[in-house]
């Protein structure tokens, strides 16, 4: 038996922050972003005198750790090979370019709690949700997860937050196909994405993964959301219809921000070839379901599969330790098995996530 693990995990804003707002003493950063805003200053000046360019050189070369001076056509430093020897505009008007903040690496607890459970779950395929950008997921692979996954993907989504969906995988992709663009009634479809990814196994078959995070029921003004996630799901559903779910590999994974028996879903649910696999393991058991809790414990975040994966399914579940005060939640509840979250999950601020990741395998390679 060959066991393919795929897996489904809202990291909950996994932003790569610049060096300059990760100090322990917020006294030597805000040093440092008065350096910038001076090297700022400076480069805005219209005349460069003397004076002026040794102390851009100076105060270049002391922020070289936390930012870097992008030039893009006229260029502001005299250079042989890669050494600046001097400042070669007179002006602000003599080149073009702006200050860039080097990011950090990966390193604080909540980051390292948010790659243990990555590393527990050990899945060869993992959808991520609420991720910033691309680069950001291969720098959190390369310093939290060992560069376990040879590749990565995310398009910039229609969150103006940069809150996007994306997934890491140790297979190659084939097509790849973003719906930010889709419409209905002259609207945007989803929030953020559904990004329609092929992953190529080794075995020549492939993975199709519609990746997505629906609307959340937080900041909901107008009280639409559960119909634009309801929109959102019957834009799945239709993509879905391009697939023989009999006979196609394909996946639904996210957090779909509503539970399984909602009106919301429903479009969804109700496709008799796609199944979710936390039902196909605990059955209608909504205490062993669970992926989030609010003000209950509801399985809000899914993996659903076609017909032909679920003939595959070997075994589902949920990793909850990187939530906070995971004991406290489920000692409370007689609904629930009682669980303990990592030992390094010790504040709110420090969790992995407020969601579960789900994983399930399956014997198809």
């Amino acid at each position: 038996m060959a066991i393919i693990k795929i897996a489904s995990f809202n990291v909950e804003n996994l932003f790569q922050r610049p060096k300059v707002f990760n100090f322990s003493d917020h006294k030597q950063g805000d040093q440092v972003l008065k350096d910038i805003a001076r090297l700022s200053s400076l480069l805005r000046q219209k005349v460069y005198d003397a004076d002026t360019k040794k102390e851009i050189l100076k105060l270049n070369k002391k922020l070289k750790d936390y930012m870097f001076i992008r030039e893009d056509r006229a260029k502001l430093f005299k250079k042989q090979g890669w050494t600046i020897k001097g400042v070669a505009a007179n002006g602000a008007g003599e080149w073009d370019g702006s200050i860039e903040l080097k990011k950090a690496k990966y390193s604080e607890t909540g980051r390292q709690n948010t790659a243990k459970v990555l590393k527990k779950v050990n899945a060869d395929i993992a959808c991520v949700i609420e991720a910033d950008n691309r680069i950001a997921l291969r720098a959190f692979d390369a310093h939290l997860l060992g560069y376990k996954y040879d590749y990565e993907m995310l398009i910039d989504g229609n969150d103006n937050r940069g809150i996007d969906v994306g997934i890491m995988s140790q297979y190659v992709f084939g097509s790849i196909k973003t719906h930010i663009y889709d419409r209905a009634n002259n609207k945007r479809v989803f929030s953020r994405d559904c990004l329609e990814i092929e992953v190529l196994l080794p075995n020549g078959r492939s993975i199709f993964f519609l990746v997505n995070h629906f609307k959340s029921k937080g900041y909901d003004y107008d009280g639409t959301s559960a119909e634009k996630r309801k929109r959102q799901a019957k834009r799945v559903s239709e993509i879905l219809a391009g697939y023989d779910l009999q006979n196609d590999y394909v996946v639904v994974a996210g957090d779909l921000n509503d539970t399984p028996d909602s009106d919301a879903l429903e479009p969804l649910t109700s496709i008799p070839l796609l199944h979710d696999v936390l039902e196909l393991k605990h059955g209608a058991n909504m205490g062993k379901r669970w992926t989030y809790h609010y003000k209950s414990f509801e399985q809000i975040d899914f993996v659903m599969v076609s017909d032909a994966l679920k003939n595959a399914f070997v075994d589902a579940g949920v990793e909850r330790r990187g939530i906070f005060k995971l004991k406290a939640l489920t000692e409370a509840s007689p609904k629930v098995d009682n669980e303990q979250s990592f030992s390094s999950v010790n504040h709110k601020s420090n969790q992995a996530s407020d969601h579960g990741a789900v994983w399930a395998e399956f014997d198809i390679i």
